[in-house]
């Protein structure tokens, strides 16, 4: 039997675990598994490696795409220029190899709705997913920016120092924080909503609300909205086609 799996913590609400169950049983896919392994913190990911009979892969979430990089034997080009990696490969040899399909999900998903005036954008939050959002912005010629609470290296503005000229300078905004994720769906990055306009994308890579207060705001502003969901099937099918278990 082949094992599949999603490294993260906290991760009982996890997309991908029923995204396989589901593509499992609608392909007839009956040698293979997929389940979470929930981890307190990373130092346990030798003992899953060690102790999973069958293991071909694993997708990595919040908080591992960085912490897990220095557990691999290989890192994937992409992947070492992103920072982060979201989805391991095991050989037959048993060597883990490290890939990034955030960018490759989130380019698929943001481009048909790309115009020219989209030039300049905010990414808010500096975890791993948002590197895979600005190594696609910069494939994509787009200039980006990023916003944290706190100023540091790397960092462009804080939330507080959010201007309405700001906001209508950067016509997408992303947002890679956890920030309005279910349960706490009240919850939205601090941004000055009213400066959003039509001309403006709003993307989040939260898939559940399917609508965050984020989009809500942006919409009610006329600009596009589009959440994380498309992005986390092209990535998910991305993931399988590297395992490759055919």
């Amino acid at each position: 039997m082949n094992k599949l799996g999603l490294l993260g913590r906290n991760i009982s609400y996890s997309f991908s675990r029923a995204y396989f169950k589901e593509k499992f049983e609608k392909e007839e896919i009956t040698n293979t598994t997929y389940e979470n392994f929930d981890i307190e913190s990373i130092d346990l990911f030798p003992s899953i490696i060690n102790n999973t009979e069958g293991l071909k892969g694993l997708n990595v979430t919040i908080p591992y795409k960085q912490e897990v990089m220095p557990f691999l034997d290989k890192i994937n080009k992409k992947a070492k220029a992103i920072g982060a990696v979201n989805t391991i490969k095991i050989t037959k040899k048993g060597k883990l190899v490290g890939y990034n399909t955030d960018c490759y999900g989130f380019k698929k998903s943001l481009k048909p709705y790309l115009q020219p005036h989209h030039k300049n954008a905010l990414i808010l939050g500096t975890g791993g997913a948002s590197k895979a959002i600005a190594y696609t912005f910069k494939k994509l010629g787009i200039t980006y920016h990023y916003v944290s609470r706190k100023q540091s290296e790397g960092v462009s503005f804080t939330y507080d120092s959010l201007t309405k000229d700001i906001i209508k300078n950067h016509q997408i905004i992303v947002n890679s924080t956890p920030l309005g994720t279910f349960p706490n769906i009240e919850n939205c990055p601090n941004i000055p909503y009213n400066a959003i306009t039509n001309d403006h994308i709003l993307f989040d890579l939260i898939y559940n609300p399917e609508e965050t207060k984020f989009l809500k705001l942006g919409k009610a502003q006329q600009a596009i909205t589009i959440n994380g969901l498309n992005m986390l099937k092209l990535q998910a099918e991305k993931a399988w086609s590297i395992w490759n278990l055919h």
